[in-house]
């Protein structure tokens, strides 16, 4: 069984549950659900290594991220081993992104922290300047999608900031934070500075009530979210969402078709629709509408289908299929459940889908679906694409393709959304912000305003006396 991390130590407690492998659907291993006792057990060992973390210079910190990152790269091919029977992603994905971002969010946070200048703002004789302070115990809570990279997205900040942390993995995709867990223990991280256990979400609801955890950050629905934000509401906690979207593509008559064909191919279907920043609601300009239709459904149909992570998500995906249909939408491609004549059969697979003729007012248009799958819409002028755009719940990601350099800027700047691209999907410079609008999340994440997050400011003024003449 899968044991816990606290306080440097592997702890093995809680009734066993299994985790199934998605491209079959066999149980794959047995894991200890954390009762009051383990979380407290883990919160407690935090607390007690947060003072003498807290008291490090950053440079020490930094240092320490960077070793971990030598151990993510030692550990690689485990890493990959571990996410891969957990999500069923594509090696090359995991080889190519999802590992080695890893390695890069604690080398570029190590940087970013220690280079930081400090502020300081001179008066007639007054001196003010701000120091941070850490938060103290994070509760970091990580999505199944995006494992291993999100999980270090928020650790490498929190730590460099100061903060010792409680990481609460999906129940789904415990395999990569139990490598991790090596990792800290091999490179000789202090005993507490990083706990790590398991469960599902009444875990996570232990975690972010209790009452020594000073901060949460969340990846993950919008529903937790709110959860979370009423379970924390009483000590008014910080924290730092990044939750659901709906996220728009608009595609101009001046674009590269081909191009824009296969970036919205990679920004509807990669890892199975199940990315955040995934496109689910495609606008063409109607001259290119019914080629781009046709063009993206062929290309659908080429996708090779990758997994849900569970039979109850594939189920919801499905209900979707079912609910476009009953709405009347026109299925250009997919609609259903691919089969291969192998164990993948038990697997949980589903289409690859385009679907059209939809009302902007559907609930297949207005949901998170989070599979991979979009409905494609006409427009015809600009203004009607952003407003299409923004009626939304949502606001997390948006896309535009278009030839037209002052049509590029000019749209970015109307769309209503965290994080815009122009001709391109899912390229992120890790010092830029990240986060939503509305639904999509509270706060910012990235750079300099992830360790703003991680941390308090403190301002002290000193008011100077003049000398005697």
């Amino acid at each position: 069984m899968l044991t816990h991390f606290i306080g440097g130590e592997p702890v093995t407690a809680g009734t066993a549950f299994p985790v199934h492998d998605p491209m079959t659907g066999a149980v794959i291993r047995q894991v200890g659900e954390a009762d009051p006792e383990v979380v407290d057990r883990a919160v407690r060992a935090a607390r007690e290594a947060a003072r003498d973390w807290a008291a490090l210079p950053v440079a020490e910190r930094a240092g320490w991220l960077r070793r971990l990152a030598e151990g993510i790269e030692e550990r690689f091919d485990d890493l990959v081993a571990a996410e891969i029977a957990d999500t069923g992603k594509p090696l090359d994905q995991t080889r190519t992104l999802d590992i080695p971002r890893g390695i890069a969010n604690f080398r570029a946070f190590a940087e970013i922290a220690a280079h930081r200048p400090d502020e300081a703002f001179h008066l007639s004789g007054v001196l003010s300047y701000t120091v941070r302070r850490p938060l103290g115990v994070v509760a970091v809570i990580v999505p199944w999608n995006l494992p291993f990279l999100l999980m270090t997205w928020k650790l490498a900040p929190a730590l460099v900031a100061g903060n010792t942390v409680v990481v609460k993995p999906s129940e789904h995709t415990p395999g990569s934070a139990a490598v991790f867990a090596e990792i800290c223990a091999a490179a000789g991280l202090p005993p507490g500075v990083v706990n790590i256990i398991y469960g599902h979400g009444s875990a996570g609801q232990l975690l972010v009530e209790h009452p020594w955890v000073d901060a949460v950050t969340f990846t993950g629905s919008t529903r937790t979210g709110s959860a979370i934000m009423r379970a924390v509401a009483d000590r008014v906690k910080p924290v730092s969402f990044e939750l659901g979207g709906k996220n728009a593509a608009l595609v101009f008559e001046d674009c590269d078709l081909e191009r824009a064909v296969e970036g919205c191919v990679r920004s509807v279907f990669t890892n199975g629709g199940q990315v955040c920043l995934c496109t689910e609601r495609l606008y063409v300009q109607r001259p290119i509408f019914e080629e781009f239709g046709e063009r993206l459904a062929a290309r659908a149909q080429e996708v090779v289908p990758q997994p849900m992570i569970s039979a109850e998500h594939r189920e919801k995906v499905l209900s979707y299929y079912a609910l476009a249909r009953s709405e009347g939408a026109k299925v250009l491609a997919g609609g259903g459940t691919p089969s291969f004549g192998d164990q993948r059969d038990s697997g949980y697979f589903v289409d690859p889908t385009v679907v059209t003729g939809l009302s902007e007012w559907s609930r297949f248009n207005r949901e998170e679906i989070f599979g991979p799958v979009c409905h494609v819409t006409p427009f015809d002028t600009e203004s009607e694409a952003i407003d299409l755009a923004n009626n939304s719940d949502y606001g997390l990601a948006a896309a535009i393709w278009t030839g037209g350099l002052d049509r590029a800027h000019r749209v970015a700047q109307r769309l209503e959304a965290g994080l815009v691209w122009v001709n391109t999907w899912y390229l992120r410079d890790l010092r830029t912000p990240f986060g939503g609008l509305r639904l999509s999340g509270i706060g910012r994440e990235g750079g300099t305003q992830s360790l703003d997050f991680y941390s308090e400011p403190t301002t002290i003024t000193i008011k100077m006396e003049q000398p005697d003449a």
